[in-house]
């Protein structure tokens, strides 16, 4: 059977597999500066015989044809780029690249992908169809290397009728594998605001305009836009995760400066949040005196998984994991830009347990401590393999 052989070839190659993500791991690159790993990636390939072009800069798009090349295409989807973390794990594989960690798991989705690469190669003469792998950049970063993939073709010539990708989670024991349909991720905006003013002496306040005050005042009122605002049954997030403004005890500062994120569920009150938050800030503005610029970057849009294409996903996991180690995933605020890509053909994104409380393998992406028990890799291999020859 064909699953006992991608089985047996996903526990074959586990050990290459697991060198493979110790060398990314140890060698994570930024979004779009993910030249390095774009040239292993290249190399890797080459090495299994797979043909492939590199698109977005730093991405890679390889093509697998099995019997009737053209009688179904399907894509699968990794991400390769890595965070400004400064990586505390004591493990022999830790970051080279001080100040940079692959702390969301890419360097494992690229491995995963790879490994099933060299699988799906080997088997080409036993399933039908054509399979496209997506190596891509800038996950992590403003537009979403996602969409320039899309710019440059990799979902055209051929087109394929879907695209899967997986994401680890440590919230997950290693085995276990978890889907959802519809709705499983929100879209995500970047705030930055600039609040200005005179400045001047602390003991003088009547003769400036307090911009330290002004910002805490709307960061304030941006709450009362998700707690008064929104429905209450309409998932939402507004966080402000960054303040900078003045430097010493005495001085109030000319400008502060603000950066934070949106999450949102619904992509009408999306924007009809976006619209509150300018509001606000322009009746601060009045009331202060102070002059506030408030610029919303729209990012990724939420993730829709497609019913039948995960349905046949969730049931395809069933059998390759067994179906007590199969569960539903839940709704999470975290974005993708994977979103992209379901706004453009039908799109399975599901989660891949990692966790060990044994050995400490606890702590949540885009931490310094992020790490994953390896056994999932042969996992996720063989699942990413598995699909894409039945779905």
């Amino acid at each position: 059977m064909l699953l006992d052989k991608i089985k047996t070839l996903a526990a074959q190659h586990q050990a290459d597999n697991i060198a493979i993500r110790r060398h990314l791991h140890a060698h994570p690159e930024l979004s779009y500066q993910e030249f390095e790993t774009s040239k292993y990636v290249q190399a890797q390939l080459t090495a299994i015989g797979i043909p492939f072009t590199v698109i977005a800069t730093t991405g890679v798009l390889g093509i697998i044809e099995g019997k009737n090349p053209s009688k179904r295409v399907i894509a699968l989807r990794a991400d390769m780029d890595a965070l400004p973390i400064l990586e505390e794990n004591q493990i022999d594989y830790k970051s080279k690249n001080d100040g940079v960690m692959h702390a969301c798991g890419h360097d494992v989705h690229t491995t995963i992908l790879l490994g099933a690469a060299k699988i799906l190669w080997s088997l080409r003469e036993e399933f039908e169809g054509t399979i496209k792998l997506l190596f891509q950049p800038g996950e992590e970063k403003n537009p979403g290397g996602a969409t320039y993939m899309i710019r440059d073709g990799a979902l055209e010539n051929p087109k394929p009728h879907g695209i899967v990708g997986l994401h680890v989670h440590p919230g997950l024991n290693e085995g276990k594998l978890s889907f959802r349909k519809g709705r499983v991720m929100a879209s995500a905006d970047e705030l930055y605001i600039s609040i200005k003013g005179p400045g001047g002496h602390a003991a003088t306040p009547h003769q400036t305009v307090d911009t330290i005050l002004v910002a805490a005042q709307l960061i304030q009122s941006l709450q009362t836009i998700i707690s008064r605002n929104r429905n209450p049954q309409n998932p939402s997030v507004l966080s402000i995760c960054s303040i900078h403004g003045g430097n010493t005890t005495n001085v109030i500062p000319s400008e502060v400066k603000l950066m934070g994120t949106f999450r949102a569920m619904d992509e009408v009150w999306r924007f009809q949040a976006h619209a509150l938050m300018l509001q606000q800030a322009k009746g601060i503005a009045i009331a202060t005196g102070a002059e506030i610029d408030f610029k919303v970057d729209v990012g990724y849009p939420t993730v829709d998984n497609e019913p039948m294409i995960t349905e046949a996903a969730w049931r395809l996991a069933d059998q390759y994991m067994g179906k007590d180690n199969v569960e539903e995933t839940e709704k999470r605020m975290g974005a993708e830009d994977f979103g992209y890509y379901s706004q453009v053909i039908p799109g399975c994104f599901f989660r891949l347990g990692v966790r060990n409380e044994s050995t400490g393998i606890v702590h949540n992406v885009h931490t310094p401590h992020f790490n994953i028990d390896e056994a999932a890799i042969q996992q996720g291999v063989g699942m990413m393999a598995w699909l894409g020859v039945q779905l």
